[in-house]
């Protein structure tokens, strides 16, 4: 299977998306995932992975901030294996990752 990899959507005035900045990108590392982090102000990043949010999110609506998809394949004929959305603890964070990661 190709490398996963975790997408963070997140927006620069987003005070929890910041928090989460302190460890999100070591924790994907810690798992095997790369990390890309999409800032809704960096057009040109944006744009490259917009299809693999709206896929998920149709018309946005749902979505938490930040919002991190565990994809294949993220610039291609992306799957989709799991989501989490909004603020945790790092522990809380390494968990729920973790588990979202297909066996």
């Amino acid at each position: 299977m190709a490398p996963l990899t975790l997408l963070k959507f997140s927006s620069e005035d987003c005070g929890t998306c910041h928090r989460m900045s302190h460890y999100d990108a070591s924790v994907a590392a810690e798992l095997g995932l790369e990390f890309v982090s999409v800032m809704l102000q960096d057009t040109e990043t944006y744009r490259r992975y917009r299809k693999v949010l709206l896929a998920q999110y149709p018309s946005k609506e749902g979505m938490g901030w930040p919002t991190y998809l565990v994809v294949s394949e993220a610039e291609a004929d992306f799957v989709i294996h799991g989501e989490l959305k909004g603020g945790m603890p790092k522990g809380d964070f390494r968990e729920r990752l973790r588990a979202t990661l297909p066996a």
